[in-house]
């Protein structure tokens, strides 16, 4: 294990290899679900209103806290965090509440939202490599093999793409910004996963990442944007509200007890099912047209990401650290 960092930062043993079964497999299909649905649900915010993305996304996060912080109530959690439990809570809210979500609402002025939900399964590559300098996690040559043939089929989606634009597009920039998107991600999601973040209760602490990225978000609209901006319609609301309640107070603390259950890397398979379901819609409700290297590169995304996800000793195993845990 690294020692780079205190055993306290560190994760906790957990059974990666154990069935998924009943309420588990329920949470792992609810999340695919609602997730894979909101991104065809963000396009519409960022391209069917005329409210800067910076201040959708407060409104959302504002809405996500004050559905979040009576939920922990109701479920008896409290709602205070301990010393470091508040700076795991700044941590989630600035890299996944502000800066991951600022990212990728503009990559989806850019791209189809099924193509950035296939570049953003690539979560789990980031995620192992962070895990294994923080919490001292294995990356087995499998993962590394299947992550290539990932990477491969993402590069066959994107020449698509970029053969398909309109002269100008701005293809590149909306991949780019994707992935900046997903390594801001990947930091909140080993955050949570250390031995601090572990110890805090799961709704108080999202409640409070969530009022803390509104807050970042809302100054950096201000700043960026000028003053607050509502939408005027009932779609514009339903869509935020939709994003804050089911996509964010119901599916983060799902995803985040999978992963402190199953560890980072049997939970990153959400990252295969999530771009199925968004991909699906994306033809659906978006026109995504698919030919025949769009539909070799999905293939081969998928299948890289299970195998990289496959077998025994997956990535995203957690050692047991040097101390107890906390």
């Amino acid at each position: 294990m690294s020692r780079r960092w205190p055993a306290r930062w560190r994760g906790c043993k957990v059974n990666e290899h154990q069935p998924l079964r009943g309420r588990a497999l329920a949470a792992f299909v609810l999340v695919a679900l609602i997730w894979g649905s909101t991104w065809l649900v963000i396009r519409d915010q960022v391209q069917g209103v005329a409210i800067p993305a910076s201040w959708t996304l407060t409104w959302r996060f504002v809405v996500a806290a004050l559905a979040a912080f009576p939920l922990a109530l109701l479920r008896r959690e409290g709602v205070m965090l301990d010393r470091g439990g508040w700076a795991v809570a700044v941590a989630l809210g600035f890299t996944q509440f502000f800066a991951n979500y600022q990212f990728v609402y503009r990559a989806e002025e850019y791209l189809a939202s099924g193509l950035v939900a296939v570049i953003y399964a690539l979560l789990m590559l980031p995620n192992a490599l962070l895990a294994r300098l923080v919490l001292g996690t294995r990356v087995t040559r499998r993962f590394l093999a299947g992550s290539a043939v990932a990477l491969a089929g993402i590069g066959l989606l994107m020449a698509r793409e970029y053969a398909a634009a309109p002269l100008g597009a701005h293809v590149l920039l909306g991949a780019g910004l994707t992935v900046a998107g997903m390594l801001c991600a990947a930091v909140a999601n080993v955050a949570q996963a250390t031995a601090v973040g572990r110890r805090q209760p799961m709704m108080a602490l999202v409640a409070w990442a969530m009022l803390i990225g509104a807050g970042i978000d809302a100054a950096f609209a201000y700043a960026t944007c000028g003053p607050p901006v509502l939408g005027a319609t009932p779609r514009y609301w339903l869509g935020v509200g939709y994003l804050g309640v089911i996509g964010s107070v119901v599916a983060f603390p799902l995803y985040f007890a999978l992963i402190r259950q199953m560890g980072a890397g049997r939970a990153a398979y959400n990252g295969v099912a999530v771009p199925v379901v968004a991909m699906a819609l994306s033809t659906l409700f978006e026109g995504y047209r698919w030919t025949g290297l769009a539909v070799a590169g999905s293939v081969l995304a998928m299948a890289g990401l299970l195998v990289a996800l496959g077998g025994r000793g997956t990535a995203g195993r957690v050692s047991r650290p040097a101390l107890p845990p906390e």
